[in-house]
């Protein structure tokens, strides 16, 4: 039997600015089971966000915290373990910035954990987990509250949609992000698999994302597919070369011409009898 297979390719929309993306895999020697944590920062208009770290520290100090918390006790659930992490980091600027600014940094989140029994995940807004199943299919995970809240502001006036959708961000009936408030983790989606019905799992930043969402070359099987075959770099090389095919966005609208893109395979090992996994709503 092979052991727990990791792959992870992540890389910069713009090569002259910090990767805001975060991923880290956490395998215990004994194979016995691990964690995954992707982070995908927000990027805050020009101007001040209160924070005199930036994005970058944050996804990286909120992303070991929570990997941390994700695999020090399997017992916690991933939401507990998003709220230590966001309450940790928090208190490691809270004395020199404005946690209250509505542009502190923030970021989408998805934790993956698993042991010989069970396979537990939790995403928070629009980065994704696609979960393979030893039959062949694959299960997308996703936090759609970012699609209804665009449609929302697509109802503004065409120059007050993106305050519109700033404006609902970690609101009431709008959509959440890991920022500096530890309640939006009861906002994520949350679940569990028996592990003999996964076969391994991929966590992306929309930035890789967009290849299905966005360009349509495929659906999130066929992206799993690729990840699964020609590995997480050629995913990210692929969407680069779909972004260079429509450098503004007139054939596929989207809000940067190139994404920081961040994909993490994970293969486990085959164990048991496969059977149906229901999709996740």
């Amino acid at each position: 039997m092979h052991g727990t297979q990791v792959a992870l390719a992540s890389e910069p929309g713009d090569p002259g600015r910090p990767n805001e993306d975060f991923a880290s895999v956490a395998t215990p020697a004994d194979g016995t089971g691990g964690a995954l944590v992707v982070l995908d920062g927000v990027t805050p208009p020009d101007g001040d966000d209160g924070c005199r770290h930036g994005v970058p520290w944050f996804v990286a100090r909120l992303g070991t915290e929570l990997l941390g918390a994700a695999a020090r006790d399997r017992g916690t659930d991933l939401a507990e373990c998003l709220v230590q992490a966001i309450e940790r980091t928090a208190q490691a600027h809270r004395h020199t910035c404005d946690l209250s600014h509505p542009r502190t940094p923030q970021a989408t989140a998805v934790v993956c954990r698993w042991d010989d029994r069970t396979v537990d995940h939790l995403v928070l807004c629009d980065s994704a987990l696609l979960i393979a199943t030893p039959g062949g299919d694959v299960v997308p995970v996703l936090d759609t509250a970012l699609d209804g809240a665009r449609a929302v502001a697509r109802g503004a006036p065409r120059g007050q949609r993106a305050a519109r959708l700033e404006a609902l961000r970690n609101a009431p009936g709008g959509f959440h992000t890991a920022a500096a408030d530890p309640a939006v983790a009861g906002h994520a989606v949350r679940g569990s698999h028996p592990r003999e019905q996964v076969a391994g799992m991929a966590a992306l930043t929309d930035g890789v994302g967009r290849w299905a969402e966005v360009f349509g070359l495929g659906d999130w099987a066929a992206l799993h597919a690729l990840l699964a075959g020609a590995g997480p770099a050629a995913a990210v090389a692929a969407v680069r070369a779909a972004e260079l095919a429509d450098p503004d966005g007139a054939s596929h609208p989207r809000g940067k011409r190139h994404d920081d893109a961040t994909a993490v395979l994970v293969t486990l090992p085959a164990r048991g009898q496969a059977r149906h996994v229901a999709p996740v709503d």
